[in-house]
């Protein structure tokens, strides 16, 4: 059973996803929040597996509740931002805060659901529209004036810098497998060693150190 907290200061959204989940056997709702703070003590006392978040709430937002949630040793809480494309000025920020996934409130509710999963077992994910937008918001940020950050060269080899590029591009293990001539088994062993070496904690998180890294154009 996957246990869930849902944040939203609109009732109507909560109560709509918890209908949705509670027809469905392997979820639960455990615990409702209508603002950041409330988010935070609640997903203190009740360690959910995955927190659906709002990101514009009054008082606390849900970009400081994702930093605060993900900041805590103890919390093994994984972050679902359930956005709208009013939001997007938001999403950099909430993905450096830690969340792992980001859906847009108007897709199905079954890919939800799935959102849900994905999270709960290990993964990250971005809907496709969010990623563009999110590209958007890298390619209309200012160039720092000492260019970008640079890789880490200790042990970051020819290939998984390649591997990392094709990650930062939005490509999946199959497609990157495909890419570079390379099996699929072998791709996931390249992203599963960069995640080691570059101390990311997620996809998501490899995808903006490809950003970072200068590997991946906006652009592009």
């Amino acid at each position: 059973m996957i246990r869930v907290v849902l944040v939203d200061d609109q009732p109507l959204i909560r109560t709509g996803l918890r209908v949705l989940i509670a027809d469905t056997p392997d979820l639960e709702v455990v615990g409702e929040a209508g603002d950041g703070d409330e988010a935070v003590d609640l997903v203190r006392r009740l360690r959910p597996d995955v927190a659906i978040m709002d990101i514009r709430m009054p008082g606390t937002d849900g970009i400081e509740a994702t930093r605060r949630i993900h900041a805590d040793p103890e919390s093994r809480t994984l972050v679902l931002v359930l956005t709208t494309f009013d939001d997007d000025a938001y999403v950099y920020g909430a993905l450096r805060a830690g969340a792992s996934g980001f859906l847009v409130k108007d897709m199905p509710l079954e890919t939800i659901l799935d959102g849900i999963r994905v999270l709960a077992a290990g993964d990250a994910l971005i809907a496709p529209s969010v990623t563009r937008r999110l590209i958007a918001e890298f390619a209309a940020r200012p160039e720092p004036s000492s260019g970008h950050r640079p890789l880490a060269a200790g042990g970051i080899t020819d290939r998984e810098r390649e591997v990392l590029t094709l990650v930062g591009r939005g490509l999946s293990n199959t497609e990157i497998a495909g890419e570079l001539c390379i099996s699929v088994a072998t791709a996931k062993a390249h992203v599963a060693r960069l995640f080691t070496k570059l101390d990311a904690r997620d996809r998501v998180h490899l995808v903006i150190l490809a950003y970072e890294f200068g590997l991946v154009a906006p652009s592009r």
